[in-house]
C-alpha cells in the first residue's frame, strides 16, 4: 500500500492547502452539460455531485453547501488509522463542520466557505502540536 500511515507523521506533516475555488453539493440524475465534478458518490436517491460553484450557477444546477476545499497534502495511505478521527475532533473543538473525501493520494476536507480561514488554523495548530 502507498502511503504514509504513521499517526503522528501524518499529523506532523499534514499541509493543509486551501484551494481557492469554492465548491457546491447537488444531487442530480445525470451531470448536466457544463458540471465538471470534482466528485461524484452514487446514492438510492441520485447522484451527488461536487464541483465549483460557478459551473453549478452556470448550468442553474440547484446546490447546497458553499464550501472550501482544504487538501491535506501529506500522501496518507487509504489504510491509515486515526488521521480522519485526528482532524476532526480539533475541526469539532472550533465548531466547524466538515466533510471528507478521500482521494488516492490526499484527504480533502470540505468546511463552510466562511470558515475557512478558522479551519486552516485549527489544521495548522494541530500539524503543530504534533512536532
Amino acid at each position: 500500500m502507498s502511503g504514509e500511515t504513521d499517526l503522528a507523521t501524518l499529523i506532523a506533516s499534514m499541509r493543509p492547502h486551501r484551494d481557492p475555488v469554492t465548491y457546491v453539493w447537488a444531487s442530480v440524475e445525470t451531470i448536466p452539460s457544463g458540471i465538471v465534478p470534482l466528485a461524484t458518490m452514487r446514492e438510492a436517491e441520485g447522484l451527488t455531485v461536487v464541483c465549483s460553484r460557478d459551473d453549478a450557477d452556470a448550468a442553474g444546477l440547484g446546490h447546497t453547501f458553499p464550501c472550501a476545499r482544504i487538501t491535506l497534502t501529506v500522501h496518507s495511505s487509504l489504510e491509515a488509522v486515526g488521521l480522519t478521527a485526528a482532524f476532526a475532533a480539533a475541526l469539532s473543538e472550533a465548531g466547524i463542520s466538515a466533510n471528507v473525501v478521500a482521494g488516492y493520494h490526499h484527504d480533502h476536507i470540505f468546511v463552510p466557505v466562511e470558515r475557512a480561514a478558522d479551519a486552516m488554523a485549527a489544521l495548522e495548530q494541530l500539524a503543530a502540536s504534533a512536532m
